[in-house]
């Protein structure tokens, strides 16, 4: 019998991990605590499997998973350069990884709108400083695309991101120049989307493409202070105009 005073216990499931999952937890926490670092090699499969009384088969699965996410390299044979190491996580996979989450988390735009302001404001007021002959190339020549008679808004878009990225990597902070990429990149289809519901889109093709002038015109002239301002003006603007993106 259960007593009043003392209900029963109240049990509730626990959550299942799959055992490779330990062990990129495990190699996550080695890692972030500055035990391994680029470069450094990880036990083997027989000793990590092991030391975390995990199957070996997990341990391969999640070596498969951190080769996949750039996390590691797995090299067979013999000799010194065998085995797996601690790799110097590329660009392109950060980028992705933000991309596809952006692109999955459903945050609301009016959020991914100030996400993109701190971060191009900053990239934009940099790159007026920072940027020499070659970014300012990069810069311009989206810019000229944008300006070709009879574009389509296709090609626009793609071009209008191109000038946004090409900006943000000119700014020489690499981490802000990743999210910046990964930010639009998830956008590209909504935005687009947005542009083909546009009633008039040549007139908003050329009020779209005179803040960008004024964005390059600014960072030219080494005026960091002014090409943020503009654009931040010109991200809200954007937003606001492509009425489409406030429904998404």
């Amino acid at each position: 019998m259960t007593n009043a005073a003392h209900p029963a216990p109240q049990w509730t499931p626990v959550a299942r991990v799959r055992s490779h999952e330990l062990v990129i937890a495990a190699i996550e926490d080695q890692i972030l605590g500055g035990a391994l670092k680029v470069g450094d090699p990880l036990p083997s499969e027989r000793e990590l499997a092991a030391h975390l009384q995990v199957s070996r088969a997990g341990v391969r699965e999640a070596i498969r998973v951190l080769e996949a996410q750039g996390v590691v390299t797995a090299n067979v044979g013999a000799g010194p350069e065998a085995g797996t190491f601690i790799a110097a996580m590329p660009s392109a996979a950060l980028t992705r990884f933000l991309r596809l989450h952006v692109a999955l988390s459903n945050f609301a735009m009016p959020d991914i709108v100030d996400a993109r302001v701190i971060l191009e404001r900053n990239s934009a007021a940099l790159t007026a400083v920072n940027a020499g002959d070659a970014e300012r190339a990069a810069i311009r020549a989206p810019l000229l695309d944008m300006d070709s008679a009879g574009i389509d808004v296709e090609r626009f878009n793609d071009a209008d991101t191109a000038f946004h990225v090409a900006i943000a990597e000119a700014s020489g902070n690499r981490l802000v120049s990743d999210m910046t990429v990964a930010i639009r990149a998830s956008l590209r289809q909504p935005i687009l989307d947005a542009m083909r519901r546009v009633d008039d889109w040549p007139a908003l093709a050329r009020v779209l493409q005179s803040q960008h002038h004024g964005i390059f015109d600014a960072i030219e002239a080494g005026d960091g202070e002014r090409a943020a301002d503009l654009t931040e003006q010109h991200i809200r603007g954007s937003f606001d105009a492509l009425a489409g993106l406030r429904s998404s």
